[in-house]
């Protein structure tokens, strides 16, 4: 869930131009140019059509800022890297752009790459030829919802959804630690409790859940939301509390905010092999787009 990356460092900006393409870090003035090319694509480039848009922003509380590079023919953008908070590759990019644009990735010493899973696939060897190793590393199905697929849950589901509140803090911060247990990955609360607790807090607005009898049973984080579409992560539901409906509703509620607001479309990624999960999108109405691979890596 958390996407640790220690400051990478700086490339070198004399990175030879290669075919006319040159690479060079984006500003926020680079920002209607870059949404123009991600948006061709809007569902397979929708993390880095918000780190676009943050460019230049504040940064939310416990993030690192956004750091991008684009590689560029003349005025036109051919590709587009995401280096922090975590690792993202546009969508489409040729083998040319992204060979281009490995010298900046291969400066990345630690970090969660997620994407496409070809793309991936060269930027993952390329990243363990260099020395790093892998924690997770997993192949991922995307799905996508929009408006006029969307199959309501039945009204006779128990319990509240709604956004979090403060006093939930503690029990999000419980899940969090929760679904890395769950997921053999390292606790960073364990070294750092402090730190993480503020890591979560930093994600309160975000957050999702449903309580049943005043106990929070569902948690989910609307990490992206823009007009080009939601961004879902971070789902859990406790143990005791599974298979009673209540990631049914809890879902439910959250596709239904997002197109309140005029999202396009609401996605989010289950680890191949979770057909309970998966059964549960496609009765909501989702349908699978990508296969994606994540790579936790240091």
């Amino acid at each position: 869930m958390m996407d640790e990356m220690r400051e990478a460092d700086q490339p070198n900006e004399s990175i030879a131009m290669a075919d006319g393409i040159r690479p060079r870090l984006l500003s926020e003035f680079d920002c209607e140019l870059a949404l123009d090319y991600l948006r061709v694509d809007a569902s397979e480039n929708l993390v880095l059509i918000d780190s676009v848009e943050r460019l230049g922003s504040p940064e939310r509380g416990g993030e690192l800022p956004s750091h991008l590079y684009g590689a560029f023919r003349g005025e036109r953008l051919e590709g587009i890297v995401l280096l922090r908070p975590c690792v993202a590759i546009s969508h489409g990019m040729s083998d040319a752009v992204l060979n281009l644009l490995l010298p900046y990735l291969l400066r990345v010493p630690s970090g969660l790459l997620k994407g496409d899973r070809h793309l991936v696939e060269s930027v993952w060897n390329a990243l363990k030829s260099a020395g790093r190793e892998a924690t997770i590393d997993r192949i991922e199905v995307a799905f996508r919802l929009t408006p006029e697929r969307m199959l309501p849950a039945t009204p006779d589901l128990h319990g509240i959804a709604r956004p979090a509140h403060a006093e939930d803090l503690e029990e999000l911060v419980y899940a969090a630690r929760a679904s890395l247990w769950e997921e053999d990955r390292p606790d960073p609360a364990e070294i750092d409790p402090s730190g993480f607790r503020r890591w979560v807090e930093s994600r309160l607005s975000r957050a999702r859940i449903v309580s049943d009898g005043g106990r929070t049973v569902f948690v989910a984080y609307a990490d992206v939301r823009r007009s080009d579409g939601w961004l879902i992560q971070g789902v859990y539901t406790w143990p005791e509390a599974r298979r009673r409906g209540f990631a049914r509703l809890g879902m439910d509620a959250i596709v239904r905010e997002a197109f309140a607001s005029g999202a396009s479309h609401v996605q989010l990624a289950v680890v191949e092999g979770n057909e309970r999960a998966s059964r549960l999108y496609r009765e909501l109405g989702f349908e699978d787009f990508a296969e994606l691979r994540t790579v936790l890596f240091s």
